[in-house]
């Protein structure tokens, strides 16, 4: 015969209640079987643990040894046994990519809701661009993606979560900021245009050069950054301006001000992609999920035919 478990959990009961009565009322058992499993305990092991005659009861030596190894011993089970159950209901996952710059409006809001609301879902996330998310979508790496850029492929669907405004992002002191309420692309013409990300492409930066050339402007100089947050530093430092989405707003820093652009067709969509016959029900959640958000927030959003199955 080996030891048991159970056999540790009596001793540990009995070492710290020094009293086979209270170690038995804790144990919700009878003291009688409770003595008898410390006394196959000690025979097993062919060591004696209490001393015997000691009012409280007292460990011996040895029987303060076996004490600290049993409890640590019966910490790493319970801790087993918590964590094999939640592996047990976490039994599925969606892997989510994302753009940069979608951290900055909706994102990080549908995320903990869904994370709250789907929790045996283990939930994963991935930046990266809207193109590659495209081949991560089709390649089966990622489930869903938030993206900007308006992309054909016959094997993916997509929802135009929202038309973001753009804006413009001015160091302080510029003399645009105070020159008029609202600013329009040719007032930026004669400006440095810091424009993100360099690479890869198409992305957001084309998304901005686009506007001017949709309306036959082309800025004097063009500054490309690797990214958001290095373009609003370079925004802070003096060198140029940017074109940002509206939401970028909320990233408040002390040294950009940020101004209204005044054609209102000036947006970047906020899409998401998804297989095109993926049904999962984990995505239809996150799509009923996105538009409760936008009813709460009284934001523009799709109407509910638009989340409907693929």
């Amino acid at each position: 015969m080996n030891i048991e478990l159970r056999h540790m959990r009596y001793f540990v009961a009995v070492a710290e209640e020094r009293n086979f009565t209270r170690a038995a009322a804790r144990l919700h058992i009878a003291q009688p079987p409770l003595s008898r499993q410390i006394q196959q305990l000690e025979a097993l092991l062919g060591v004696q643990l209490f001393e015997r005659d000691s009012r409280p009861l007292k460990l011996t030596d040895t029987g303060r040894f076996f004490y600290s190894h049993a409890v640590q011993l019966l910490a790493q089970t319970s801790e087993l046994e918590s964590m094999t159950r939640r592996v047990g209901k976490i039994d599925r996952s969606l892997s989510v990519g994302f753009v940069g710059s979608t951290l900055y409006g909706m994102l990080p809001k549908i995320i903990r809701r869904f994370r709250e609301e789907n929790s045996t879902v283990a939930l994963s996330l991935h930046e990266m661009s809207t193109m590659d998310q495209i081949q991560a979508l089709k390649e089966g790496r990622i489930d869903v993606g938030f993206g900007r850029i308006r992309h054909e492929d016959p094997s993916i669907r997509r929802v135009v979560l929202r038309e973001e405004r753009m804006i413009v992002a001015l160091p302080l002191g510029h003399p645009l900021i105070d020159s008029k309420p609202v600013l329009s692309l040719h007032d930026l013409v004669p400006e440095t245009l810091i424009i993100f990300p360099q690479a890869p492409r198409p992305s957001f930066a084309d998304q901005v050069l686009a506007v001017f050339h949709d309306r036959a402007l082309k800025p004097e100089r063009v500054y490309e950054t690797r990214e958001l947050q290095i373009a609003l530093g370079l925004v802070a430092a003096g060198e140029g301006i940017a074109i940002v989405p509206r939401s970028v707003n909320g990233l408040k820093r002390d040294d950009v001000a940020y101004k209204e652009l005044d054609d209102p067709n000036l947006v970047s969509p906020i899409i998401l992609s998804m297989r095109l016959l993926d049904e999962s029900p984990d995505i239809r959640a996150m799509l009923e999920l996105i538009y409760d958000l936008y009813v709460e927030g009284n934001m523009e959003h799709l109407p509910p035919s638009d989340l409907g199955s693929p």
